[in-house]
């Protein structure tokens, strides 16, 4: 069986990268990544014109300010730079299948067995380098037996140690004393003098097979995934390199340090277990079709439509998954590309229901001197139950004919949104209130289900409703003979009611502010029938308001 070997690659601008390889014109002065912690903005990412400003991560942003007047910032958006990762995850199975996340900015790949197909694994490594520098990204690798070694060889070769805190440091005494340093040196340095430490490239180091003693002795103690206190501590003592920590006796560390250090310790040089688990990336589900001639033809698009559909609609059905959400890239032989995008009141996954919405976009394509490649992609997808006819054959011809109903409401929906919007659509569903104007409420067709029960109101509403309109009457709670409203006069003929409606006292509404109304249905002598009320005026003055109008 073949040694272990771990890759560990860590992005350590990934956040600011990221926004520099959308906007170019961040990368021409110094650029920073920006947190909120709510008590204050700290750095996150930085470009290199801003590191080599002397900005660091986690300084608050107004130091920063202070020291480089012309820096860039921008807000820290961790749900894009999810995404990213998850991009970045993708590219990665190119190297190994054995691909796993460190959230934020790493990545760890398993690449035993795989490092001969490149050459080795120096020959690994420079091409995983050069990748990343075509893609506009810094990196930094390494390569050893254990997950812990790998990660501790990726951010921290080629770095100096920790800054001296303790006092104890030959630098920090006076002059006078540094006569006697030589008779403190076995305590300065926590045990015998460690060897030098040779120049390590930027970019990472690979770690000889079975030799993890040699390679992490040098390294600081940081580089055991400790939590900063047991790190500072174990400074203070003077034990600031991994080689310090492997002359000790594992029980006093243990009582100082708790079981943790020496679990980090042990997983590092291969002593403990550390399993990787892959993440599987996330699915993609596209088609492309590239043709040997160019097109221009509409008719030639909707024959490629043809052939990608069925081939795409037959992957979302083996996931069980929808299309919600439909883009069509065509790629033109002037090296540029344009595209399209559709969207669905419902996920579907028939070729029939989708076929019908690209077309109606295909004007919007303009072929130029021709297009040599179509892609067509499911940017968002969505989980599509199968449902199963049971019972009798009445009732299975019923439940058929309601199913076709909904496919073909929503694919109305589908249609009328590809040409306004799917946000335009809207539809009425019954709200739980017992105000008026509060028993129904708009929503998007796309996102809710059609309404299957309307609660009847205790007596008919009218056809009409509009804000409360006042109206010139006698100020009594019974029904007056004749008022006033909207500049005409109006002698009452027949008065149904009253309907006491109390208003909501959780809710602070400014149009029922007046308490209590008693509700009249009034039919007057020029053939309205308008729906007034009486409000008793708990805050307000009492008096009369038009609230609607029958048919």
């Amino acid at each position: 069986m073949p040694q272990r070997r771990i890759l560990s690659l860590w992005f350590p601008r990934m956040g600011a990268e990221r926004q520099m390889r959308q906007t170019p014109h961040l990368a021409e002065q110094p650029f920073a990544v920006v947190r909120d912690t709510g008590q204050m903005q700290m750095l996150c990412s930085l470009s290199p014109l801003a590191s080599k400003a002397g900005l660091r991560v986690d300084q608050p942003v107004r130091d920063a300010h202070a020291m480089c007047a012309n820096l860039l910032t921008r807000l820290e958006n961790p749900h894009v730079e999810s995404a990213f990762l998850g991009v970045l995850h993708r590219w990665a199975g190119k190297y190994s299948p054995w691909v796993a996340q460190q959230k934020p900015d790493a990545l760890v790949l398993d690449i035993t067995g795989c490092a001969h197909l490149f050459g080795g694994e120096e020959p690994l490594a420079h091409e995983l380098q050069q990748d990343c520098g075509d893609l506009g990204l810094s990196v930094r690798l390494g390569i050893a037996d254990t997950l812990g070694a790998a990660w501790a060889l990726a951010r921290f070769s080629g770095r100096d140690g920790p800054p001296h805190r303790s006092g104890d440091s030959i630098d920090q005494e006076a002059r006078a004393t540094r006569a006697r340093a030589t008779k403190r040196r076995h305590w300065e340095r926590g045990g015998s003098t460690p060897a030098p430490r040779q120049p390590l490239a930027d970019t990472g180091r690979i770690a000889p097979p079975g030799k993890p003693h040699s390679t992490l002795s040098p390294l600081p103690v940081a580089a055991l995934r400790l939590d900063p206190q047991t790190v500072e501590q174990l400074t203070r003592l003077g034990l600031r390199r991994i080689g310090d920590l492997l002359g000790q006796p594992r029980a006093a560390l243990a009582r100082r340090f708790g079981k943790g250090l020496l679990l980090r310790l042990d997983q590092a040089m291969g002593s403990a277990p550390e399993p990787i688990a892959p993440s599987a990336p996330p699915e993609h589900f596209s088609t492309r079709l590239s043709l040997p001639d160019p097109i221009g033809l509409e008719s030639d698009l909707l024959a490629a439509l043809d052939r990608m559909l069925p081939a795409l609609c037959r992957r979302l059905e083996s996931r069980g998954i929808g299309a919600r959400t439909l883009r069509l890239e065509v790629f033109r032989t002037d090296q540029t590309m344009q595209w399209v995008t559709v969207s669905l009141a419902r996920p579907a996954q028939d070729p029939d229901r989708l076929r019908p919405l690209l077309a109606m976009k295909l004007p919007e394509l303009e072929a130029g001197f021709g297009i040599d490649m179509i892609r067509l992609d499911a940017v968002r997808t969505e989980p599509l139950h199968s449902r199963t006819r049971t019972g009798h054959l009445a009732a299975g011809a019923a439940v058929a004919t309601r199913l076709m109903a909904n496919t073909a409401l929503d694919d109305l929906a589908g249609r009328l949104g590809a040409r306004i919007g799917l946000e335009q659509i809207t539809r009425r569903h019954p709200a739980a209130s017992h105000l008026p104007e509060k028993t129904a409420q708009t929503l998007a067709a796309a996102w809710s289900e059609p309404a299957t029960h309307w609660p009847a109101p205790p007596t008919p509403r009218p056809l009409l409703i509009w804000r409360p309109e006042p109206v010139q009457a006698a100020e009594t709670s019974a029904p007056p003979d004749s008022f006033r409203w909207r500049g005409r006069c109006f002698v009452t003929r027949a008065a149904v009611g009253p309907e006491r409606i109390a208003p909501e006292w959780w809710f602070d509404d400014p149009d029922w502010r007046t308490g209590l109304r008693d509700y009249w249905r009034m039919d007057t002598d020029l053939g309205d029938r308008l729906w007034l009320y009486f409000a008793h005026g708990s805050s307000l003055s009492p008096g009369w308001f038009c609230h609607g109008s029958f048919a």
